[in-house]
């Protein structure tokens, strides 16, 4: 076997013997008699071998050239563009392939991007030559060649539903079904042409995690449409990268659909007294007591808002404060929620407190607390007190027992309506109402007193219904 023959038997390339001669002939002719048909063999041998890659998950920004197979995800629309100081019209078609590794988006030009709208389709395997770069919605490929190979398997699935931990950037075309933990107010911006742009965010769970969706223009109302709680499917969204985590986001030609079976959402949740300062975590308990909502101008001369909770789990309690348009949730005293991405700070008399900002999602977990419904500070929240709890709050999300924050019959002895009893607690909720604490019952106080929080007061009064009419606080 000549030396042609030897160096073609070790080059693992898609190229035919007879190719190769060819190539290996052009080249000696190119350099004019300076190297035999070995020396060309091995040249060429070399540019053919020059850039492979193991899985397109090694490929990295500032590679000269990279070769890789990847099997086709999803094909773009076909978009044309003016050349600097050129009058021809441009065309570009973005396609995205995957292989067990992972998957990168590829960008195909002119007489390619053409034919790319009319003979690919998802599922076949391609053979990419081309120039990594860091582009607008992650790493992508800039093609230089592209040929299909039906020889090869690449073990991926089209049309797979992703999950909310398996997103990467650069995704495109993708569904995602979740439960909605949250939604946002509807902004507007204006737009470097002088249009009016809206947008508005929401926050699904997976059995896998959360995500944040983005959702633009004639997309955003949704976000008002949409109830917490629901299970919805994200169609056609893509993600990109904002404040160093992964959002799902969805454009014209994205949806979101409301869907009849429930997705399961499993929080995973740190407990309160392991949370430390400037840590960002995802907290869940019962509301032990809410503030009166508070507004304040902002150095812009905007007005803001702000409300004060006390939440407790079965480690301890912790103040969140909850800004914006949370202030507005309807949670009270009993309720059990759920907090994500909330910034732990240093708040009031150097407790630390659980800010609730513009990333944050405030969700109620149900309706109806389960072993916590004793820190209701009134109603007939024990009236079923020996009954086995229903199956609600925090366990309608994930196995275990709800936060233990008072002993079972703490009402059973509760003074009548209209006689004169006495309370001592802390003060943990000022305003009105006033809310004391003993450790073991919360209870509402009516009175006009001037109380601090955390300070230790006795009211004496007549019990109203569900609230303590004080005539004295000392």
């Amino acid at each position: 076997m000549g030396d042609i023959e030897d160096i073609y038997e070790d080059l693992d390339a898609d190229v035919e013997l007879e190719e190769f001669r060819e190539a290996v002939e052009a080249k000696v002719e190119q350099m004019g008699g300076l190297a035999d048909e070995e020396t060309a063999a091995m040249l060429i041998a070399h540019d053919l071998t020059e850039g492979e890659v193991e899985g397109i998950a090694d490929i990295e920004a500032g590679m000269e050239e990279v070769k890789f197979v990847g099997k086709v995800i999803s094909v773009g629309d076909l978009r044309t563009f003016e050349r600097d100081g050129d009058d021809d019209e441009g065309r570009v078609c973005n396609i995205e392939v995957a292989d067990e590794t992972g998957r990168i988006r590829v960008a195909l030009w002119d007489d390619d991007a053409a034919a790319a709208q009319e003979e690919l389709a998802t599922g076949q395997v391609l053979r990419v030559a081309g120039r990594p770069k860091e582009g607008y919605n992650g790493l992508e490929v800039s093609a230089d060649r592209v040929e299909g190979d039906d020889e090869v398997d690449v073990d991926v699935e089209v049309g797979e539903t992703a999950t909310a931990e398996s997103l990467s950037l650069g995704q495109s075309d993708v569904n995602l079904a979740g439960r909605v933990l949250g939604t946002d107010e509807v902004r507007t911006f204006s737009r470097d042409d002088g249009s009016e742009g809206r947008v508005a965010n929401i926050t699904l769970g997976d059995e896998t995690g959360r995500v944040r969706v983005t959702l633009w223009d004639g997309k955003a109302d949704l976000a008002a449409e949409l109830d917490e709680g629901v299970s919805v499917e994200v169609v056609d969204g893509y993600v990109r990268e904002r404040d160093g985590s992964l959002e799902l986001h969805v454009g014209d030609r994205g949806a979101v659909e409301q869907l009849d079976e429930d997705v399961t959402y499993v929080p995973d949740t740190t407990a309160i007294d392991a949370v430390e300062i400037g840590e960002t975590v995802d907290i869940a308990g019962v509301v032990r007591s809410a503030d009166p909502k508070r507004t304040f101008d902002r150095d812009d001369g905007s007005e803001g808002q702000v409300r004060n909770l006390r939440l407790q789990d079965d480690s301890g309690d912790i103040r969140v404060a909850l800004w914006g348009d949370k202030a507005d949730k309807d949670i009270g005293p009993g309720d059990e929620v759920l907090c994500t991405d909330v910034e732990i700070q240093d708040g009031w008399q150097d407790e630390l407190e659980a800010s609730a900002g513009w990333r944050s999602t405030v969700s109620l977990l149900d309706d109806g607390a389960t072993a916590t419904a004793d820190v209701d500070a009134g109603g007939d929240a024990n009236d079923d007190a020996d009954e086995e709890p229903s199956e609600q709050g925090l366990g309608a999300f994930a196995d275990g027992e709800s936060p233990d924050t008072g002993p079972e019959d703490a009402t059973d002895d509760a003074p009548d309506a209209g006689e004169t009893t006495e309370f001592t607690g802390t003060v943990v909720q000022t305003g009105d109402p006033v809310m004391l604490d003993n450790g073991e019952e919360a209870v509402t106080v009516e009175t006009s007193a001037n109380v601090k929080l955390g300070e230790e007061v006795t009211a004496r009064g007549r019990m109203d219904g569900d609230r303590l009419d004080a005539d004295e606080v000392f």
